[in-house]
């Protein structure tokens, strides 16, 4: 659709009934088949889940080797490159900071290696492969009896494993060891003494999608499952047999024999086992039969209820099962059933919901309007599950981050998914990007289906993300470096929805700009946008104002929702980027046709610019405002001082505009240009405080104020060498001093101070003649002092 369209755009034959094209230049938002993480947390204010707090992701990120760790090393600074002992300091992916033994705490001679590249071998392999061993000149001067320390250092058990430094799977992660036709066996999800094989036919960073054995005829969603490596129901070939477990395909399933899964075993690729070593050990838990609890269904992960342990198989695991007194499904075990540990997700001690706020859905046949916990254990004769056998721990989850998150209803989705709600070890998720709504998703902290932002970009996954409403399209382009957006927006047909058809929005480049606005960017602007929804039209035309402004983030702040104008229209968050930062405020838009011109009239009288300078009026060659005639400071006093209300901040009594108040502490030097930055106007409040007019240049020169000579100054140091700090010190010496704020606020420097003038002063400033004289004359004091000490 975008080459077509461009196709068209750039030909000229927009003959199209259903689509209007037009270019235009600055920022936009997202387009929909380029999603972006740092864009979309940026566009939305908010923040990633950190990347820390999730586990099971750090743990497929790690090699195997350990600090502490001993292998062999080729010496290479030697004649005959023997090997030496070293140990593992630290690891950094498949770099190794290797420290030879001999120089124990000492870290003058640590160095890294590849395990990739550098010659590397488990300890006693120089002496199976006849290999002479010898430290380095360094540790021979350390130890004399160097022998001892290789002997010593030989008997320890803590070597490297082989198989993590030679052969294929040597520096790989453990998550790319289970590589596609790997064969693994599969505990069943109920009986934890059954299990069945299934071959790995898509490893995804660690997520892999599984086909059970005898299933290759059968359609992919009747005979796949996706798990990731470190699940404890994935073990490798043979495991069953070595723990006396039956092998037998699960339950309603006609699959192969327990030979033929045998002979399809050693057909298959051999896994390695050491991906076991990254499991954390499932301890011994205190829950008996019959103990009640809340759970939530993991086939169903949206709502909690009540639920039983129905059997104990060892002091690892027990079979939990939801409750039901329909008393239709009691003798089926595997029906509502799952397999728990101690630290299993979705599990809770009774009346946890309560405690917490949260809504219990009542078991179905539960007679009743409200659940009680007491009557409840009455009724089933049963006791509750003590408080001491749910763990707890810390985590960094919070309310608002983002985070990607499985599908639990299409295993196979990954979505962008936001943290709803809190409460100890689990979070509710709302997962974004979907075809039809589901309910907010309960995970827990440690869920092996929840992942860090860019997760699936970094493995190659295709991510669900929020879609853009319907009529707007847009994609980034640029032309020599210049960013391009290309907008197609939907026409009104006029059927039905002309009430809420913008006409064309017209940028009248030949008006006034007033004091806000670049009068040359407003001439780069396309002639017109629209027509289109007015929502849509309107809400670019702003975005095009606010990134024509010197300063974005003022026009912003004027644009922001008025609790005491409204327009009962259409709230939209529009940003602005200004000297690195981001804000954000709600703004108001009319929604009909009829409130558009108005709209527009009124917004311009609210940047001080001329009335016409957008609209759906073109102006042709005269403005009927006559704006081109009067002056700057004529024309803000009639259409912004006098005519114009101010806009404080937004209702709620906050600003949301983001990053607006400037830190004061540890501010970064920066070496300025000789030339005064931006137009500011005499305040004490921040809020109050409007940007806006272009850069001026002024040639150095000095001026002697009513045929007076300054009065002499002596200073210390040379002017040029000032921070804005020392400019505002200085000033707040003198009768002057009110004005400090203006000089930080603008972050004058020295050099910049230099270069201010009486007419300067009077247009970047917006002062009035008598403060702008008496601020002039400190300045020429101060030029006077640098010619005369530190300019010759």
């Amino acid at each position: 659709l975008y080459t077509n369209l461009s196709a068209i755009v750039i030909s000229n034959a927009l003959s199209c009934p259903v689509y209007k094209c037009y270019f235009s230049y600055g920022d936009s938002s997202l387009d929909v088949s380029d999603f972006n993480w740092d864009d979309y947390l940026e566009e939305n204010g908010a923040v990633s889940v950190p990347h820390h707090a999730f586990k099971h992701v750090d743990q497929g990120l790690q090699t195997g080797l350990t600090p502490g760790m001993k292998l062999e090393v080729c010496v290479r600074s030697e004649t005959d490159q023997p090997y030496w002992v070293a140990s593992i300091i630290t690891t950094c992916g498949q770099l190794l900071l290797l420290r030879y033994e001999g120089y124990h705490d000492d870290r003058r001679a640590d160095f890294w290696c590849d395990i990739m590249t550098a010659d590397l071998h488990p300890l006693g392999w120089s002496r199976e492969q006849s290999k002479p061993m010898r430290p380095p000149e360094g540790v021979r001067e350390k130890q004399p009896d160097w022998e001892g320390v290789l002997e010593k250092a030989l008997a320890e058990k803590c070597s490297a494993p082989a198989n993590l430094l030679e052969g294929p799977q040597r520096g790989k992660d453990p998550v790319d060891l289970m590589s596609p036709g790997c064969s693994v066996e599969l505990q069943d999800s109920v009986d934890p003494g059954v299990a069945w094989g299934a071959e790995v036919e898509e490893n995804m960073g660690g997520r892999l999608r599984l086909r059970l054995a005898g299933t290759e005829r059968l359609p992919d969603t009747h005979a796949t499952l996706w798990l990731y490596y470190l699940h404890p129901r994935l073990h490798p070939p043979g495991w069953a047999k070595e723990h006396g477990c039956t092998l037998r395909p699960p339950s309603g399933k006609r699959l192969f024999s327990e030979r033929s899964w045998v002979n399809s075993v050693s057909k298959s690729i051999t896994v390695c086992v050491c991906w076991l070593q990254d499991r954390p050990a499932i301890a011994a838990h205190c829950f008996t039969e019959g103990m009640k609890l809340e759970a939530v269904d993991p086939t169903s992960p949206f709502c909690i209820s009540p639920a039983t342990v129905i059997k104990v198989f060892s002091d690892e695991c027990f079979l939990v099962k939801m409750d039901s007194l329909r008393g239709d499904d009691s003798g089926a075990e595997g029906v509502g059933s799952f397999l728990c540990h101690r630290d299993s997700p979705g599990i809770f001690p009774a009346q946890w919901s309560l405690k917490n706020g949260l809504p219990l859905s009542p078991p179905p046949g539960y007679q009743g309007q409200d659940f009680d916990w007491a009557d409840y254990l009455k009724q089933c004769q049963a006791e509750a599950a003590p408080q001491h056998c749910f763990p707890t721990s810390d985590h960094s989850f919070k309310e608002a981050m983002k985070l990607e998150a499985v599908n639990p209803i299409s295993p196979e989705h990954i979505h962008v998914a936001t943290v709803t709600k809190v409460k100890g070890q689990h979070i509710w998720l709302g997962l974004e990007g979907l075809k039809q709504a589901i309910p907010e998703l309960i995970a827990h902290v440690d869920s092996l289906d929840i992942f860090p932002v860019s997760w699936c970009e970094t493995n190659g996954y295709p991510l669900l993300y929020p879609i853009k409403p319907k009529g707007l399209w847009e994609r980034k382009e640029s032309i020599n470096g210049t960013p391009l957006t290309f907008c197609v927006m939907c026409l009104c047909t006029g059927q039905g929805n002309g009430k809420y058809c913008c006409p064309k929005i017209f940028f009248n480049h030949r008006c006034f700009s007033g004091p806000y606005l670049n009068k040359g960017r407003i001439a780069e602007l396309p002639q017109c946008v629209g027509p289109g929804n007015c929502v849509l039209v309107l809400k670019e035309v702003l975005t095009l104002l606010i990134n024509s402004a010197y300063k974005p983030s003022r026009v912003l702040r004027e644009l922001q929702l008025d609790q005491e104008d409204r327009w009962h229209g259409h709230g939209e968050t529009l940003k602005a980027k200004y000297k690195g930062k981001s804000y954000r405020a709600t703004v108001e838009i009319v929604r009909t046709a009829d409130c558009v011109a108005e709209f527009c009239r009124k917004t311009c009288i609210k940047l001080e610019c001329c009335p016409n300078l957008f609209g759906p009026r073109m102006v042709l060659e005269r403005c009927s405002e006559n704006c081109s005639v009067l002056t700057k400071t004529k024309y803000t006093y009639y259409y912004g001082k006098k005519k114009c209300k101010r806009v404080g901040r937004p209702p709620g009594g906050h600003s949301n505009l983001e990053g607006g108040v400037k830190r004061r502490g540890r501010r970064r030097k920066r070496r300025k240009q000789l030339f005064v930055h931006k137009k500011r106007r005499s305040s004490a409040s921040l809020d109050n405080t409007p940007a806006g007019s272009p850069q001026v240049t002024d040639t150095l020169h000095t001026h002697s104020l009513r045929g007076e000579a300054p009065q002499k100054l002596c200073l210390d140091t040379s002017p040029l060498e000032w921070s804005v700090t020392d400019v505002v010190c200085f000033i707040r010496t003198t009768d002057c001093a009110p004005l400090a704020r203006i000089f930080l606020d603008q972050e004058i420097d020295g050099q910049a101070l230099l270069l201010l003038n009486l007419p300067t002063l009077q247009e970047c400033m917006d002062l009035k003649l008598g403060p702008a004289i008496k601020l002039c004359h400190h300045i020429e004091r101060v030029k006077l002092e640098f010619y005369q000490k530190f300019a010759t």
